[in-house]
């Protein structure tokens, strides 16, 4: 017996955007799916912010399709914002108001009654822990706090479909990791989640799916596990001297040893599918600093859009 897979909460066909003589987003496909948390990665001006900004409506179309549960956008769009939640790049809470203040008159825009809202408003400052912050000015809070608070705000509609814009930039470890948590329940609550991040442990930690983004198009699609193994070796051996600035002899390491290698600054990195070869011939060189690890996202995100400094 066949199973019917649900329609997508957001499907785009040939999605396209130019601005001036530059395209930023180039023909891309999307399908993400009820309950899933699905990732937008790529450098900067790799197309990320436009793409969600076009599914909000606030960006017109120049060409292709978008829908957002089975709506046109950008057509259908004030709709389809009656059903989303946005966490913006940039925290835009508003100084002149407490803490429960700002999600009170975030939620009367949508036109919540103010028994409804309230008994909202609690039940969010659980969840995000601020409750104990309800009525304190937001020039007070911490940087994760407002983070919080912003993801607070962006529930106050009881969204099916929450849209995050590097949710987590900026923040101390302690802050990324209680934002984890939060975004981990919701995705366990059924909502559907969309996120941006330049933080590639985020995108593996968070992520059902992904995608990886350059110059408007889309290098790759998968799960975190599935793009690791499909484009990099099981592990990585980086050599570097022990004196800054000096290249290791690279020509004593038989080629044999890897599958392929990268240099960047003083730093080799070698993909293998077994290091310990690799690493016996490794001691017999003087003055190296060895590190092996397990392969990641961040070697997959490198090797498809490299290791230039994008601004």
């Amino acid at each position: 017996m066949s199973v019917i897979s649900p329609s997508p909460v957001l499907q785009a066909r040939g999605l396209y955007k130019r601005f001036g003589g530059t395209t930023v987003v180039d023909r891309i496909d999307l399908d993400i799916r009820p309950g899933e948390c699905f990732g937008i990665l790529g450098p900067n001006g790799a197309g990320k912010t436009t793409t969600m900004r076009m599914m909000l409506g606030l960006s017109p179309m120049d060409g292709g399709s978008l829908e957002i549960f089975g709506l046109p956008m950008p057509a259908a769009a004030e709709r389809v914002r009656a059903r989303l939640g946005v966490v913006p790049q940039m925290d835009n809470l508003d100084p002149d108001f407490t803490v429960a203040e700002n999600l009170r008159i975030y939620g009367k825009y949508f036109g919540l009654e103010a028994a409804v809202l309230a008994e909202r408003i609690g039940k969010l400052l659980d969840f995000v822990e601020l409750a104990d912050r309800a009525d304190t000015r937001i020039a007070t809070l911490s940087g994760g706090m407002k983070r919080r608070l912003t993801i607070a705000r962006a529930l106050v509609n009881e969204p099916e479909l929450v849209l995050l814009d590097e949710p987590t930039t900026g923040l101390d470890p302690q802050a990324r990791h209680v934002i984890w948590q939060r975004l981990r329940a919701l995705r366990q609550a059924g909502k559907t989640l969309v996120l941006t991040t330049h933080y590639m442990e985020e995108a593996e930690r968070l992520c059902d799916r992904l995608v990886i983004m350059d110059h408007g198009r889309i290098l790759a699609e998968g799960s975190p596990q599935a793009l690791i193994a499909a484009h990099v070796p099981a592990e990585v051996v980086e050599m570097r001297s022990k004196y800054g600035g000096h290249m290791p002899p690279l020509d004593q390491l038989p080629a044999h040893l890897y599958e392929s290698r990268e240099v960047a600054g003083d730093t080799v990195f070698f993909y293998v599918r077994d290091a310990e070869p690799l690493l016996e011939a490794m001691h017999r060189l003087p003055d190296i600093i060895t590190l092996n690890r397990p392969a990641n996202l961040e070697d997959v995100f490198l090797k498809l859009t490299g290791r230039d400094l994008r601004d």
